[in-house]
C-alpha cells in the first residue's frame, strides 16, 4: 500500500514525521524545493511541546509518479480543483483522497474523484514552520487528537487503515454526523484563527485581552446560531459540548460563556493561525473557506452574520496592505 502527504507543510510534516516514527513508510510532498531538501537532508526536526527529529522520505509534486492508494490532502482549499484533479490522475482505482482542510471542503472534491473516494479529518492540535525542515507542535501532547468521517453511506476500504494510521499520532474519533464535526471545527477556526489573524496574535493573546474575547464570543455564537437555523447539530470537541459550554440565551450564561473562553483554549493558547502565518509570508489567506463559509451558510438559512462579514473583510484589506495584523485592528469592530 502506497500513503502520501500532499502538502506537508507544519501539520503535514509532524503527521508524516509521527508516521514514520510508528513504523510505516508515507511519502511527504511538498511544492517549498527548500523544506523538502532539508527533509531529505537532515529529516524532520519537531519541536515546541515534544522534541525529536525523524527521517522521512519527502519530494516535490514533479516527482510524483505511479499511484496512490491514500493521500493526505493538507493543501490550502483554494488551490482544490486545480489539486485535486492533478492528484486525480495518481489515485488508485479504489484510492481515497483523506481532506484535512479547514471549511466544509468534501463535497467540493467529491465532485472531482467522487464521494466515495473522499473522507474527512479534523485535527485538534496546531503547528507552525520554523524554518525549513523544522516544525514546532503548539499543542499540548495531551490533545494530539483526530476526528474522521465519510460523506457516503457506503463503507471504504481504506477507512480502518486510515484511522490506524492517523494512531501513530493521536486518539482518533469516528464521526457518524461528520457535519457536525466539519462545524465543530469551522466554529473554533473562525473564532480563534480569525482573530489571530485580524491582530497578530496567539489563540491564548486573543482570549485573554476582554475587547477581542468578546468579539471571539460573538464569532461562536454567529457559528452556532446558522447551524441551529439550518438543522445542524454541532459535535463535541475532544469530549467536550462547545455549544453548551459557550451558547447564551441570557445574561448569566452570556457572563460564564466569556468567562470560559481562555480555560476552554488553554491547549492550544500558544497556537498561531495559520491565516496569521500566510499574512506574515505575504500569501493570500483561506479566509474565505473559513469565516466566509459561515457567512455564506447565514445568507443561505437567513441568519446575519456581522461579525463574520467583518472579519473576512478586515483580513481581505490586510491582503491588499491596506492593514496589518495588530490590536489596533480591534477598533473596526
Amino acid at each position: 500500500m502506497r500513503v502520501a502527504i500532499y502538502g506537508a507543510g507544519s501539520l503535514g510534516t509532524i503527521l508524516g514525521a509521527y508516521i514514520t516514527k510508528g513504523g510505516v513508510q508515507i511519502e511527504l510532498i511538498n511544492r517549498n524545493k527548500a523544506h523538502i531538501e532539508a527533509l531529505q537532508t537532515s529529516g524532520a526536526k519537531v519541536t515546541g511541546t515534544v522534541d525529536f527529529c525523524q527521517a522521512v522520505t519527502a519530494y516535490t509534486p514533479d516527482k510524483m509518479s505511479g499511484q496512490y492508494d491514500i493521500v493526505f490532502l493538507m493543501t490550502k482549499q483554494q488551490h482544490n480543483a486545480e489539486v485535486v484533479s492533478m492528484l486525480k490522475d495518481f489515485l488508485a482505482e479504489d484510492g481515497v483522497i483523506v481532506t484535512f482542510q479547514n471549511g466544509l471542503p468534501e463535497l467540493g472534491i467529491a465532485q472531482i474523484v467522487g464521494e466515495q473516494r473522499v473522507l474527512g479529518c479534523t485535527v485538534a492540535w496546531g503547528a507552525t514552520m520554523v524554518s525549513p525542515g523544522v516544525c514546532e507542535l503548539t499543542s499540548s501532547p495531551g490533545a494530539l487528537s483526530f476526528s474522521l468521517g465519510a460523506i457516503s453511506d457506503k463503507p471504504n476500504r481504506h477507512f480502518d487503515t486510515v484511522k490506524s494510521l492517523l494512531e501513530r499520532m493521536g486518539t482518533v474519533d469516528v464521526e457518524q454526523n461528520f457535519i457536525g464535526t466539519r462545524w465543530s471545527k469551522l466554529l473554533i477556526n473562525a473564532a480563534f484563527s480569525g482573530m489571530s489573524a485580524v491582530l497578530g496574535c496567539t489563540f491564548g493573546e486573543a482570549a485573554g485581552n476582554r475587547a477581542s474575547r468578546r468579539i471571539v464570543q460573538l464569532l461562536i455564537k454567529e457559528c452556532i446560531d446558522v447551524c441551529a437555523a439550518g438543522g445542524i447539530r454541532i459535535e463535541p470537541v475532544q469530549g467536550k459540548d462547545i455549544v453548551k459550554l459557550l451558547n447564551y440565551t441570557n445574561a448569566l450564561k452570556r457572563a460564564f460563556s466569556f468567562f470560559i473562553i481562555p480555560i476552554a483554549i488553554r491547549k492550544h493558547a500558544r497556537l498561531k493561525a495559520s491565516m496569521l502565518q500566510d499574512l506574515e509570508k505575504g500569501k493570500l489567506t483561506e479566509v474565505d473557506a473559513i469565516n466566509g463559509a459561515v457567512s455564506a451558510f447565514g445568507r443561505t438559512v437567513g441568519c446575519p452574520t456581522p461579525m463574520n462579514d467583518r472579519v473576512v473583510e478586515i483580513i481581505h484589506r490586510i491582503e491588499r496592505g491596506e492593514l496589518t495584523p495588530s490590536f489596533e485592528n480591534l477598533k473596526l469592530f
